[in-house]
C-alpha cells in the first residue's frame, strides 16, 4: 500500500514542541506544516540533531518523511545532482521535486581537442527562460574503445576540464575501475551493472562508495532480481535502467517506466522504488543505417521528451545541439515547476535606461513571469518605467477577469513604489487587455490613462503615434 499523505499532526508530536525559534518558522507547528508540504527539511530544526533526547524521534521522522522513490546524489557537495526523491505519481497531487538530469555523452575515441571542446560546450550551455538560467547537468564518459587505458585518459581529461557531476559508462568492470580510480573522489554514477557483470560492478560500487545503475533492457523481473541481490550487499544508492527504444519498441519503453514508478510509489515496493535512468543516446548505435544524423537527433529528442513525461530521473543524450536540447530543457522546467504556484516575479517598480521624469512613459503589467519577461524584452531598450502589479502570478487577461488586476491594486503599487516622487507627469499606459479598467483607474489613481496595445510587441509603434511629442502635463486627458 502507498504511504498516506502526511499532515502536520502526523509530524508535530515528534518535534521538540519547544517553539525555540531556531527554525525559519519560529514555532514547531509552523515547521510541521512546512515539512508536510516538503518546503523545508529536518536539518532546519537544530535541536533534533543537537539534543540526544530527540534521537529516537529523529529516526521516526526520517522514516516517516522518507520518499517512496529513494533520492540518489551524484557528484560532490561543491557541485552535485539529486535524482529521484519523488513523493507522488501525479504532479497535481503535490509536485515533482528533483528535475530530470541531463547528461551529455562523450566517448574515449574522440580526439582530445574535440573532447575538450564538447565538454566546454556542455559546461557553457545556458538559455535564459522567464528569468531562469536553464543549463545541462552532467557529462557521461562512454567507453567505446573497450580499452582501459583510453577510458582512463578520457575520464582524466574530462575531469580536468569540468567539475560537473559525471557518469562513467562501461560494461567492462576492468575498464570501469581504471576510469573510476581517476575520479574516485567525485562520486560518479557507474553505468551499468548487467546480468553478466553485476557482481563485479557491485564490488566496485562498494569499494569506491559510488552510486550504480542496474541495466536490464525490457526485463523488469531481471532488474528486480539484480537489485535485490545488490541491496543485500548493503548497496543503497542504486538506479534502474529498463532500456529504451524508438519505433515499435517505444510502447514497451513507456510501459516499463510507468510500471516501475507505480511499483515504487503506489505499491511501496522498496526494491523498485529507485530513480529511473534512460539512455536515448543508444539510438546512435541502433540507427547506424540512417545516413542523416539530423533524423537520429530528432528521434533522440522525441524519445527523451516522452521519457521525461514518463518519470525518467536521468537521461543520457548524445546530442547537445540547441534545436534538439532546448525543447527538452524547457519541457523539463515546465513539468517540474510547482503547479500550485504560478511562476511569478516580485511586484513593484522597474526602471529601464535613463528615464526622463517629464517625458518617459510609465507602463503597467502583471507579475506572471511569462508576461513580465515578454514585456521586458519589448521595452528594455527604452527609457521608461514599469509598474508590476501583484496578480498572484496570473496573466493580465486572467487577472482582470479574476479581479486580481484591479484599480485598487494598481493604486497600491503606485503608492508603495514611490513613483510619484520620481516623475512629473501623471500618465500611465495600461495593457490593451485591461482596457475595461480605464475609468476605475482614473478614479482610483487620479492619473491620466492611455490604453496601450494588446500585445507588448506593439509598444514601439504605439509610443510613436500616441506618446512622442504629446502633452503629458497632469490632467491633459481632462482638458
Amino acid at each position: 500500500m502507498p504511504k498516506k499523505k502526511l499532515g502536520p499532526m502526523d509530524i508535530y508530536p515528534l518535534l521538540p514542541k519547544t517553539n525555540c525559534g531556531k527554525c525559519p518558522q519560529k514555532v514547531c507547528m509552523g515547521f510541521a506544516v512546512q515539512l508536510a508540504e516538503r518546503n523545508v527539511t529536518l536539518e532546519e530544526c537544530p535541536p533534533l540533531f543537537e539534543d540526544p533526547k530527540y534521537k529516537e524521534n529523529l529516526a521516526k521522522l526520517q522514516e516517516l518523511l522518507a520518499p517512496p522513490i529513494k533520492e540518489v546524489v551524484i557528484g560532490t557537495p561543491k557541485r552535485r545532482v539529486k535524482i529521484g526523491g519523488e513523493l507522488v505519481l501525479r504532479r497535481h497531487e503535490l509536485r515533482y521535486l528533483n528535475p530530470t538530469a541531463f547528461a551529455i555523452v562523450v566517448n574515449d575515441e574522440m580526439p582530445e581537442d574535440e573532447l575538450v571542446k564538447k565538454v566546454k560546450e556542455i559546461e557553457g550551455f545556458k538559455y535564459t527562460y522567464i528569468g531562469m538560467d536553464l543549463k545541462l547537468d552532467m557529462v557521461a564518459v562512454k567507453s567505446t574503445s573497450n580499452e582501459p587505458s583510453k577510458f582512463e585518459k578520457a575520464v582524466k581529461k574530462v575531469a580536468e576540464t569540468t567539475d560537473m557531476p559525471l557518469v562513467l559508462w562501461s560494461f567492462d568492470p576492468a575498464t570501469m575501475e581504471r576510469g573510476l580510480e581517476v575520479v574516485k573522489d567525485r562520486n560518479p554514477l557507474l553505468y551499468a551493472a548487467t546480468k553478466d557483470n553485476w557482481q563485479d560492478m557491485g564490488e566496485l560500487a562498494l569499494k569506491y562508495k559510488c552510486p550504480l545503475t542496474i541495466y536490464a533492457p525490457n526485463d523488469i523481473k531481471l532488474l528486480k532480481s539484480i537489485t535485490s541481490a545488490l541491496k543485500t550487499w548493503g548497496i543503497e544508492d542504486l538506479t534502474l535502467d529498463v532500456g529504451c527504444d524508438f519505433g515499435e519498441g517505444i510502447r514497451d519503453t513507456l510501459n516499463n517506466l510507468t510500471m516501475l514508478r507505480i511499483s515504487g510509489i503506489e505499491d511501496a515496493d522498496e526494491v523498485l522504488g529507485l530513480p529511473l535512468v534512460g539512455a536515448p543516446a543508444m539510438l546512435w548505435d541502433k540507427e547506424r543505417e540512417e545516413k542523416d544524423p539530423e533524423i537520429i537527433r530528432w528521434k533522440e529528442a522525441c524519445l527523451a521528451a516522452m521519457m521525461i513525461v514518463k518519470y525518467a530521473d536521468l537521461l543520457m543524450l548524445s546530442s547537445a545541439t540547441m534545436w534538439s536540447t532546448l525543447p527538452l530543457i524547457i519541457l523539463r522546467n515546465n513539468i517540474y515547476n510547482d503547479p500550485r504556484k504560478p511562476v511569478s516575479v516580485e511586484p513593484g517598480l522597474r526602471v529601464f535606461g535613463n528615464p526622463d521624469p517629464e517625458n518617459s512613459p510609465v507602463f503597467v503589467t502583471s507579475n506572471f513571469a511569462l508576461t513580465y519577461y515578454t514585456v521586458l524584452s519589448d521595452i528594455e531598450k527604452l527609457d521608461c518605467y514599469l509598474l508590476v502589479v501583484d496578480t498572484e502570478g496570473t496573466s493580465v487577461e486572467s487577472a482582470v477577469a479574476g479581479r486580481k488586476f484591479t484599480a485598487d491594486k494598481v493604486a497600491e503599487v503606485i503608492q508603495s513604489s514611490g513613483i510619484e516622487e520620481k516623475i512629473k507627469h501623471r500618465t500611465m499606459i495600461i495593457p490593451g487587455l485591461a482596457a475595461r479598467l480605464k475609468g476605475d483607474l482614473e478614479d482610483a489613481t487620479k492619473w491620466d490613462i492611455l490604453v496601450g496595445p494588446k500585445d507588448s510587441s506593439g509598444i514601439p509603434a504605439f509610443l510613436k503615434e500616441n506618446w512622442e511629442g504629446k502633452d503629458h502635463t497632469p490632467g491633459w486627458s481632462y482638458k
